[in-house]
Formats: C-alpha cells, structure tokens, sequence
C-alpha cells in the first residue's frame, strides 16, 4: 500500500515536471526601428512551386509524422492525421500562409498581409495571444527585432514557426525567412524574395 502510493505520488511529480518545461514563447517589443513600412504589393520572385516544394519538404522534415503531407489548394499544407482523427506530430504548419503576391498594409497597432488576395492575416506589434484553426491552437508571438518584423507561432507539440520579414535593395525587396523547428530542435529554414510592384 505505502509502496502504491509513494509510486503515485512520483508519477504526480513527473508529470507536473513535463508540464513545466512546455516552451513559452516571449513577446517581441510593440515598436522597433522608426521609419520602416513593409506596406505596398509584393510579387513573388522565382518559380512559386519550387518554393511550394521548399516549404513542404520542410514542413515534413519537422512535423513528426513520416508519411508525408497533403498540399490543400493553393498549395497550403493540410495537417496530416491518423485513423482516431487526432493529429500526430506537429500541426503549426496549419497556421503558414504564402502566396504568389502579397499586399501589407501596416498602421500604427499592426500589419495586414493580403496572400493572393485569399487570406488576410493580422500581426499585432508586440502581441502575445492562442491563435485557432478550427480545433488546432497555437501561441503566437509579433513584433519588432531592429528593423525586421518577427512572428513566431508555436504549437502544443512543440513545433515552431518562424517568420522574418526584411527590407533590402533600398526597400525594394522584400525579404520572408520562414523556418519550420521539430520538437527535437531540428529546424530547416525557407526564404522567399518578393519585389516591390
């Protein structure tokens, strides 16, 4: 009887330990460098599907499931999942989305970016909040690093996705540096160059 629940009392232990040590992302500062506006139309630079390649062969790479994945319409990735229904591996990838053109418009509080005039998605200077895709949710983290504007997104199985907007070429080029990091550590990274229309 002792022997049980002193066996009780360590799986309580181990438990609330691995709850403990779930990452959490820091919030970014709500404001950064002055002067710099990602605002105006954005045209895909190269040949979108090898970077719709680029992006899947990253994304199975990370998400802890080997079989693959499905490319929805518009060659966003659909999550993966097994016969129960419950998604295996990761699932940030549901949150990722790319288009051939992008149109941001940025305001004082935040940046819209328009993908393909499909999906609009909004990043917040300095936000900390659960984002949802249907049942699949995710901390979300945005804002300034120096002149680049960050958004990290990190799902409750340990995948993350990093997203680094810069400017170059006089503020003609625009820079995504997207990377996709598995459970384990291992990240791959993609980077898309858009030019200003």
């Amino acid at each position: 009887m002792i022997r049980t629940r002193r066996l009780a009392a360590l799986l309580f232990l181990v438990g609330l330990a691995s709850c403990g040590s779930r990452e959490v992302l820091q919030p970014y500062p709500a404001s950064g460098d002055s002067g710099v506006s990602f605002a105006g139309t954005w045209q895909l630079r190269g040949d979108r599907r090898l970077v719709e390649r680029r992006i899947a062969d990253a994304i199975r790479d990370t998400d802890g499931v080997r079989d693959g994945i499905r490319l929805e319409p518009g060659g966003r990735p659909a999550n993966v999942r097994r016969g129960n229904g419950r998604v295996r591996g990761g699932f940030v990838h549901v949150f990722f989305e790319n288009g051939e053109q992008l149109k941001i418009t940025q305001t004082d509080a935040g940046i819209f970016v328009s993908f393909d005039r499909a999906v609009v998605e909004e990043y917040r200077f300095g936000e900390n909040r659960e984002i949802r895709v249907g049942q699949a949710t995710a901390q979300r983290v945005s804002g300034w690093d120096g002149a680049d504007y960050v958004i990290e997104t990190l799902d409750r199985n340990g995948m993350k996705l990093t997203e680094r907007y810069q400017l170059a070429d006089d503020g003609q080029v625009l820079t995504r540096r997207v990377s996709f990091r598995a459970k384990n550590g291992d990240v791959v990274p993609v980077t898309i160059m858009y030019r200003r229309q």
